[in-house]
């Protein structure tokens, strides 16, 4: 239910922005002149369902980008003319932690908008001449797998039928490699299909982020493991050769952070030497076998633009465009007919923009796209529209240098407050959007809550909670600071890398006992141990509650309009 730390994503279309006002870069081409084909693959990553407007780069009202409508006009002038050797691909999380305009029905029409980019031949999902294919995320998985496979399949939901009747399901290949059921050992999904340009065979294989489990609900991937990306893919290798397959396009739900720059690859800009947080990516890639070209990657919402050397030594593009259809990968492919293998290969990350700075749209909206739109904002409005209070400012997911939000303690102290418990906790990467300024609707909240947990209380002891808070630097490298309520408490910054170090804990300005027992609230998220937080499955007598979201509307409910957020100042931060 959780994607990378917060603070990787939140400056990612500021830095759409940046990409495209910077000077034209001077980037060599990997092009080769020749008879060689040519082949063209559309990348999109973490959509998150997002097909209704309201992304925008920098802070100029203009800078409006993304949509179904506007995103799906990009794609098919991207492939206007070359249709028969063009390919959409979508690196996972196209659905989970999606606005309430998709959310509340279920994703379907954000695959029903998929769906209309798809061609005659997707028919046959696996048909090799099927234009779209998908891997999945670790937000395909927030429901579990049954509901995974409902998506896909088709098939009505409980509460449904919502806009098809009925639900037809995905009418485009999902596969993934390294996805595997415990009891048979068989991946969940095909692990990867074969497309075709003039004959010459293309394989795309799908890979999720290792750790998925620690980002999901364990009960609704029970029975299902999540292996070695680069090994899964590898172990494919000599069966794709068998076939004839020497192209190779792998694609990978895990990503990292790369500068971004405005042009086609830049064959100076090395990945390995780029600054930013690559290692996620430098460390499957450079495991790949020889025969893979090509990775497609995402998770951390941000660009990538780069060559990168695999196990025998040969150059990979790498790519990632963003999130939330803010942007897409075109990436230009040059085959050898004879060898079969891609020997040319160069990308731009497009940006979609969605106005141009006169106010008028830059593409002509795609009809499909926005029939689906207009029909998911029909059905849903009545719910996501409703007034629930106002503030006069922003409420942002930002963390200090502490670790604090004033949206992570406001939503805190609405599920502390709504229990009566002692203590709350929230993980940042359940805090899916920032609250503007102004009326705050029912769908604005759902936009911050989207996961529909449920909030549950259990009993914790002092030490637990020491216990707990040190959890945060599981991983020091990407600490998952806790939002709270109740509590306050100091750490020690010991260094870059380097695990925090909780000095002390107080409730109410006195430090806590360490053998007593205190009320706790969370999510179900949390308590069976989501992002880590195993103390938290040490908790006695847990108990479920309301959903989240109906506790948070009924906090604001009972403030005073306009509400203010309860600000920072619960965590200190001493030392580097």
């Amino acid at each position: 239910m959780r994607d990378f730390p917060s603070t990787v994503g939140r400056l990612a279309l500021a830095a759409i922005l940046s990409a495209h006002s910077l000077a034209a870069c001077s980037c060599s081409s990997s092009w080769h002149p020749s008879a060689n084909l040519k082949a063209k693959v559309l990348a999109i990553n973490d959509f998150h369902g997002q097909i209704s407007e309201g992304k925008i780069a920098g802070k100029a009202e203009y800078n409006k980008v993304g949509s179904a409508p506007v995103l799906a006009a990009y794609l098919k002038n991207a492939q206007a003319g070359i249709e028969e050797r063009s390919f959409i691909v979508s690196v996972g999380d196209l659905i989970g932690a999606s606005p309430a305009v998709s959310a509340l029905l279920q994703d379907e029409p954000t695959i029903m908008f998929m769906n209309t980019l798809a061609n005659d031949y997707c028919r046959e999902p696996m048909h090799p001449r099927c234009n779209i294919v998908a891997t999945v995320g670790n937000h395909e998985f927030d429901e579990g797998v049954s509901e995974l496979n409902r998506i896909i399949h088709g098939g009505n939901h409980a509460k449904g039928p919502f806009l098809e009747n009925p639900y037809t399901g995905a009418h485009f290949p999902y596969v993934a490699a390294n996805v595997k059921d415990k009891a048979t050992g068989n991946t969940l999904l095909p692990p990867y299909v074969i497309k075709t340009v003039d004959g010459v065979p293309i394989a795309f294989i799908g890979a999720v982020v290792r750790t998925t489990p620690y980002m999901v609900t364990a009960s609704g991937i029970e029975g299902i493991s999540f292996t070695d990306e680069a090994s899964a893919i590898n172990g494919l290798i000599p069966e794709l050769r068998a076939k004839g397959v020497h192209a190779v396009v792998a694609f990978i739900h895990q990503g990292g952070s790369q500068p971004p720059y405005s042009c086609s690859t830049d064959r100076q800009k090395p990945l390995e030497s780029t600054a930013g947080d690559m290692e996620p990516v430098t460390d499957i890639v450079s495991r790949l076998d020889g025969e893979v070209d090509v990775v497609l990657t995402a998770h951390s919402h941000r660009f990538t633009n780069a060559l990168v050397r695999n196990a025998a030594g040969r150059e990979v593009l790498v790519t990632q465009a963003y999130s939330a259809g803010t942007a897409y990968a075109d990436i230009e492919l040059e085959i050898d007919p004879e060898s079969r293998d891609i020997v040319g290969k160069s990308a731009s990350i497009i940006t979609t923009w969605a106005q141009n700075s006169d106010g008028k749209p830059a593409v002509p909206p795609d009809a499909a796209a926005a029939e689906i739109l207009a029909g998911a904002e029909k059905a849903v409005g009545p719910t996501i529209n409703k007034v629930i209070s106002s503030t006069g400012h922003v409420v942002t997911r930002r963390q200090n240098s502490a670790g604090e939000s004033d949206l992570g303690n406001l939503v805190a102290d609405a599920m502390r407050k709504g229990t009566g418990t002692d203590f709350a906790f929230i993980n940042p990467g359940g805090l899916r959007a920032d609250l503007a300024a102004g009326e705050v609707t029912w769908g604005h909240l759902y936009s911050v809550l989207p996961f529909g947990n449920l909030v549950v209380t259990m009993q914790l002891s002092g030490e637990q909670v020491y216990q707990l808070l040190a959890q945060q630097w599981a991983d020091p490298a990407a600490p998952r600071m806790l939002q709270t309520s109740g509590l306050s408490y100091t750490w020690m910054d010991n260094g870059p890398g380097r695990t925090g170090t909780v000095i002390e804990v107080k409730k109410d300005g006195v430090a806590i006992d360490r053998s007593r027992s205190y009320a706790v609230a969370t999510v179900n998220f949390l308590a069976t141990g989501g992002d880590g937080f195993s103390v938290f499955r040490e908790g006695t007598g847990q108990v479920n509650g309301p959903v989240d979201i109906d506790v948070l509307v009924s906090y604001l409910k009972g403030l005073p309009r306009p509400f203010n957020a309860p600000g920072t100042g619960r965590v200190k931060r001493m030392g580097k």
